[in-house]
C-alpha cells in the first residue's frame, strides 16, 4: 500500500473522528473518539495523518510532556483496520519522534501527559499496538490500571448516600460544596502544594466544563481535600486527594460518591476510576474493580 504522511490540519478532524471510531477496537474508546480527540488537541503539540489512496488511513497525536521538557509523548496512534501491516504506524511514529526531538525532547514516552490525556498507557487488549512498540523499540518500563465502578443500580456500593456522612464531618465543621470557577485558584494552590502540577491542571479543566465536575472540602478557609471527573473524558473519575493531615475523617469517601453520583445522574452506567493508586480504597469506598490494564513505554531518542 502506498501512502503518504502530512501534518495533521484542522481540515482533517472530521476524518480523524470517523477514523478512530472504527479503529479504536475498546467499545467505551470508540464511543468517546471525538472527546479524545478534541482533549488531545487542546494542549501544544504535534500531529500527522496517513494518506492512502486519496483517504485517512492513519493518524498520530503527540506532545511535550508539562513534567519535563526533555520527554515527549506520543498520546494516540490509530490505523484503519483494512490499512493496518503496511508500515503506517511505523511511520507515523517515526515522523512524530523526529518532530519531538526538534522540540528539545530526548526521550518518547508511550503514556500519558497529565493533564492531557486519554489513557495511562497502551491498554494490553490492543495487541497490535503493543506488537509494534516493541517492534519499533520501546521497552516497557511501568503498569497502570483503572478501576471500575458500577453505577447501573441505586444500591451501588458506588452510589451510596453521602448525608450521614456530611453531617458527621460538618459536625467536626467540615462543609463539603461542589466547585465553581472561583474557587479554581484555591484548588490548583492545593494540588500544587500537596500532590503535583498535573493534578492541578485537571482540577481546572473540571471545573465549569460540560460533563465533568469537582467536589471539595474545607475546614474554614483551609481546603482539606477535593475529588474531579471528566477531565480527561466524560466517563472518567478522577484525580482526587485529600491533604494528609485530613486522612482518617471519611472526607475521600464522600467526595468520591459525589462525584459518581453525578456522573450517574449525567446517565453513565459505569465510571472508569482512572490511573489508580490506592486500590483498597476504591474497592471499600464504591465497590469498584480493577478491569482496564496499561503498559507504558519508554524510548530514548
Amino acid at each position: 500500500m502506498d501512502f503518504s504522511i502530512a501534518v495533521l490540519t484542522d481540515a482533517d478532524v472530521p476524518a480523524v473522528l470517523a477514523l478512530c471510531r472504527e479503529a479504536l477496537d475498546v467499545p467505551e474508546d470508540a464511543a468517546e473518539a471525538e472527546q479524545i480527540v478534541s482533549r488531545l488537541r487542546e494542549q501544544p503539540g504535534v500531529g500527522f495523518v496517513a494518506i492512502a489512496d486519496g483517504t485517512l488511513a492513519g493518524v498520530l497525536l503527540g506532545s511535550i510532556s508539562h513534567r519535563d521538557s526533555s520527554v515527549g509523548h506520543i498520546d494516540l496512534v490509530a490505523v484503519r483496520p483494512d490499512a493496518r501491516r503496511h508500515g503506517i504506524a511505523r511511520a507515523l511514529v517515526g515522523r512524530a519522534e523526529g518532530a519531538l526531538a526538534g522540540k528539545g525532547a530526548a526521550e518518547v514516552l508511550l503514556a500519558g501527559n497529565p493533564p492531557y490525556y486519554a489513557w495511562p498507557g497502551i491498554d494490553v487488549r490492543y495487541t497490535p499496538a503493543i506488537c509494534a512498540a516493541i517492534a519499533l523499540g520501546y521497552e516497557q518500563d511501568r503498569t497502570a490500571w483503572n478501576m471500575t465502578a458500577d453505577l447501573s443500580y441505586e444500591k451501588s456500593p458506588a452510589l451510596r448516600p453521602t448525608e450521614a456522612a456530611e453531617e458527621r464531618l460538618a459536625a467536626a465543621g467540615v462543609t463539603v460544596r461542589r466547585a465553581v470557577p472561583d474557587d479554581i485558584d484555591a484548588l490548583a494552590g492545593f494540588a500544587r502544594a500537596n500532590f503535583n502540577d498535573g493534578w492541578a491542571g485537571e482540577i481546572t479543566h473540571s471545573v465549569g466544563r460540560e460533563g465533568a465536575g469537582c467536589f471539595f472540602a474545607t475546614r474554614g478557609d483551609e481546603v482539606l481535600g477535593f475529588a474531579a471527573y471528566g477531565s480527561s473524558r466524560p466517563s472518567w473519575f478522577g484525580p482526587m486527594g485529600t491533604a494528609p493531615a485530613a486522612q482518617g475523617l471519611g472526607i475521600g469517601g464522600v467526595l468520591l460518591r459525589r462525584c459518581l453520583r453525578e456522573q450517574h445522574a449525567a446517565g453513565l452506567s459505569h465510571t472508569q476510576i482512572g490511573w489508580v493508586g490506592p486500590v483498597p480504597f476504591y474497592a471499600t469506598a464504591a465497590g469498584a474493580r480493577i478491569e482496564r490494564v496499561f503498559f507504558l513505554y519508554q524510548k530514548n531518542l
